[in-house]
């Protein structure tokens, strides 16, 4: 596993989430919106194993459809459970960017009187 798939290993179910709340939505098109976000690093076999583990906690629903091209496809919709995950998602990401960005930044030293410390 890279560095860089480590790293988002807490932080692609929210993706994932987030860009199907979007609209019904298949795996190869999930990965390559993915793609154009800048994940670039991550393949299929990542991707697939997060959403089959989010079916099963009832976070997104499964379809099967007919394709033009080739076999059928399963299609993915957000539960109202997912939605609610999604929201936790971002409450948890906004915090936690926050922090890192004031670290990464030096901000937290003036805000909380500790400059020198």
């Amino acid at each position: 596993m890279s560095d860089t798939t480590q790293m988002l290993k807490g932080i692609l179910d929210g993706c994932l989430l987030a860009i199907i709340k979007e609209g019904e939505i298949y795996g190869y098109e999930l990965a390559a919106k993915l793609e154009s976000y800048g994940f670039h690093s991550l393949s299929e076999g990542t991707i697939y194993p997060l959403l089959l583990r989010m079916q099963k906690e009832a976070l997104i629903s499964a379809t099967l459809r007919k394709s033009t091209a080739g076999p059928k496809r399963k299609y993915y919709t957000l539960t109202g459970k997912g939605e609610q995950e999604l929201e936790l998602f971002i409450g948890r990401w906004e915090q936690v960017s926050s922090s890192v960005d004031n670290v990464l930044n030096k901000k937290g030293d003036m805000k909380n009187g500790l400059k020198g410390v």
